[in-house]
């Protein structure tokens, strides 16, 4: 990034950012269908960051009392070292995290399924279409999946600076999600959430639960919550980072623009929200 920010310490400013926007409708739902499997209940979470679904999961009683065996994978090794240092593991748990690509991991696991299948944040970063049989190739039968988190199509960004500018930024940096390239594939979509319906009953696992988990993020009395004043420079700077020179914005208008952007954060005056939705559901 342009500036000296932290991937790690942006995902652990999430976590209050998370627990308000998670859909409790689905999660409750989740708990419901959780406490009915047989144990040791066997849990795989894809994109685990730093592990702040983890302690959500302990924290919100989602599995208190069930032996778990429980594996997180993420492709970021520094991540993986986060959680490693702040996860505390129950005592009828048994955890592994690993820093893995979730492409080598699961061509990796052979025979392996798990029960439930948790991915936070996580969907609409890929190719979905390609990564979703494997995915759910991981559950045995019956098995659950919760997919939360998944970004669908709405950045708002108030107050407005100049609302042709503003529109025009949105409109590019949510192609850019379209448009991402990873190793030489089409990874994103900024409307994941409503084509994850599509791509589930593609692959004939059935839906339980949905429901919205929007982003919403503002300061009272010039103050944001928690860390969320650093969650909110993060974004923006993602922004910046994927939109500067780029040829259909004119550049000192757009500099001045992220200016604008960082200094209403510094003043509590700077509200982001984003549209997402969340899913239950069973192969």
């Amino acid at each position: 990034m342009s500036e000296s920010l932290c991937f790690q310490r942006y995902l652990n400013a999430k976590r209050t950012v998370d627990d308000r926007a998670l859909n409790r409708q689905v999660w409750d739902d989740m708990a419901t269908r959780v406490a009915q499997k047989n144990t040791p209940l066997r849990v795989l979470e894809v994109g685990c960051g730093t592990g702040t679904m983890i302690q959500r999961v302990q924290d919100w009683n989602l599995l208190s009392g069930i032996p778990v065996a429980y594996t997180a994978i993420d492709s970021e090794p520094k991540s993986i070292a986060v959680a490693k240092h702040k996860v505390k593991v129950p005592a009828d748990w048994s955890l592994t995290l690993q820093a893995a690509d979730v492409y080598d991991f699961i061509a990796a696991a052979g025979a392996q399924k798990w029960d439930l299948l948790i991915a936070h944040a996580f969907l609409d970063l890929f190719d979905i279409e390609r990564l979703m049989p494997q995915l759910l190739g991981v559950l045995n039968p019956g098995g659950l999946f919760y997919f939360s988190i998944n970004f669908d199509g709405e950045t708002i960004l108030e107050p407005t600076i100049d609302a042709a500018l503003d529109q025009q930024i949105v409109d590019l940096f949510h192609r850019s999600m379209d448009e991402r390239v990873i190793d030489g594939t089409v990874s994103g979509d900024s409307r994941a959430g409503r084509h994850l319906f599509q791509h589930l009953a593609q692959n004939k696992a059935s839906v339980i639960s949905a429901g919205a988990s929007d982003w919403v993020v503002f300061a009272q009395a010039g103050t944001y919550p928690a860390d969320e004043a650093y969650f909110v420079k993060y974004i923006i700077q993602i922004i910046e980072d994927e939109l500067t020179g780029h040829p259909a914005l004119d550049a000192d208008a757009f500099a001045q623009w992220c200016a604008k952007r960082k200094a209403q954060i510094e003043a509590g005056e700077l509200v982001y929200i984003a549209h997402q939705l969340d899913f239950l559901g069973r192969i």
